[in-house]
């Protein structure tokens, strides 16, 4: 019943601790953690000093069922979200049709238990079809499981309809998850504005357009007092006026993709539609400044942005490819760049992977405590190796880390104790 976890580098990102040391496990969950002499227990795993951290909360992962299983089903997603290191996914309501009804969110929910290994708490959209005229039933899909609410990268134009959508949120306590971009100047966009998007004639967007949509949205947060989540911060120009909401006291908080922070614009180089996301991939200095608002807390939480699309779908005209690319499997390695590059360290890292969104969302993971759920991920921080896109596990293979070099392998993750991955 009980498991012992020796010669582990345990990655606290609660108390900001990085050391050597054992952590039991008993019933699914976390008993006891230390430096000292370790207590029995009936199993004892030797992690051989290898790293031992919270299992990873993923905000923003979509699977695409129903409609679109082809690309991505609940089976695939959570084999590959294992593999990850990826203990909870949070799931995006962008399917077909939209998840915006109790009945939809049930049958998603039963989907989920039955086919994927770790844990999936569902987002529901905040107004039906996702199309930002008519807000859902929020009350009754908060019932019924859903723990946030968003159109994802459908902006609700209508101000009216967005303000009234957030006050009914405040008052169900519901956390509302939105895209902060100007819909107009956004649409159609393939590129960040620049002169090498000029010179590869790409249809681009000014990084303004996100401070713009950031600014509405946190005059209509200041103006309703909702709970809110910005999904993608991707700007340097958005970071102030996020720092000023904070400091005015609105319950704000921000996130942003593995892929913003590891790549910039130039990486697109040859029209090469894997690297096509959405907001597209900024400059350099917009990365850099994204790392230390990360580092600094302004930046809360790290995600895949997860958006599976079938090769039909990319091997098309860079402005006519889909938008989106996996990103389960490649969160962790691709986040040890960040610290194997000095910017980050392990703790920090964690704190916006796992500590920063289980918070958010009001969920018990995403801890090393005492009585937390025994939901962990040990990893060989700086094992190499190349990227091979055909090995994913994800139906869909459209990563942009294909034949990257890469440090950081998964070895073991465990759901309430229990092992749903080992590597071969």
């Amino acid at each position: 019943m009980s498991t012992l976890f020796t010669n582990a580098r345990i990655i606290n990102p609660e108390l900001d601790t990085d050391a050597l040391g054992w952590l039991l496990v008993d019933r699914g969950i976390i008993a006891g953690c230390g430096t000292q002499e370790p207590p029995e227990a009936a199993t004892v795993v030797n992690c051989h000093g290898k790293c031992l951290a919270p299992g990873i909360v993923d905000i923003g992962v979509k699977v695409c069922e129903p409609g679109e299983r082809h690309k991505e089903s609940y089976k695939t997603a959570g084999a590959a979200a294992a593999a990850g290191g990826i203990t909870t996914m949070v799931t995006r309501p962008d399917t077909q049709p939209a998840i915006d009804t109790p009945e939809v969110l049930e049958f998603v929910g039963r989907r989920a238990n039955e086919a994927a290994p770790v844990n999936v708490v569902p987002m529901a959209a905040l107004t039906k079809g996702r199309d930002g005229r008519e807000m859902t039933e929020i009350g009754f899909l908060m019932d019924a499981g859903a723990v946030a609410f968003t159109d994802c990268e459908h902006v609700t134009a209508d101000t009216k309809v967005f303000s009234r959508a957030l006050t009914y949120a405040r008052t169900c306590g519901a956390l509302v998850i939105a895209h902060p971009q100007e819909p107009i100047l956004s649409k159609g966009a393939a590129a960040t504005a620049s002169k090498f998007a000029a010179l590869r004639g790409l249809p681009a967007v000014s990084p303004m357009a996100e401070r713009m949509g950031l600014d509405r949205d946190i005059a209509l947060i200041e103006m309703t007092g909702a709970r809110y989540h910005a999904d993608q911060i991707t700007t340097a120009r958005a970071l102030p006026a996020l720092k000023r909401a904070k400091e005015n006291g609105l319950d704000i908080t921000a996130g942003t993709s593995i892929h913003h922070l590891t790549l910039n614009d130039l990486d697109v180089a040859d029209y090469r539609t894997f690297f096509k996301v959405t907001p597209p991939l900024r400059s350099e200095d917009d990365r850099l400044a994204l790392i230390a608002a990360v580092k600094s807390g302004l930046i809360d939480v790290i995600c895949s942005m997860h958006t599976p699309q079938d090769e039909e779908s990319k091997r098309l005209p860079f402005e006519e490819a889909a938008a989106g690319a996996v990103g389960l499997e490649t969160l962790l390695p691709a986040a040890m760049r960040l610290y194997h590059n000095g910017d980050l360290t392990l703790p920090e890292l964690f704190r916006a992977l796992a500590l920063n969104p289980a918070k958010r969302l009001g969920l018990v993971s995403g801890r090393i405590a005492e009585g937390a759920p025994a939901d962990l991920v040990l990893f060989d921080a700086d094992a190499p190796f190349v990227l091979d896109r055909f090995k994913l596990k994800s139906k869909s293979k459209n990563t942009p880390f294909d034949g990257a070099r890469m440090q950081g392998k998964v070895l073991a993750t465990y759901v309430a104790g229990e092992a749903v991955y080992r590597r071969d």
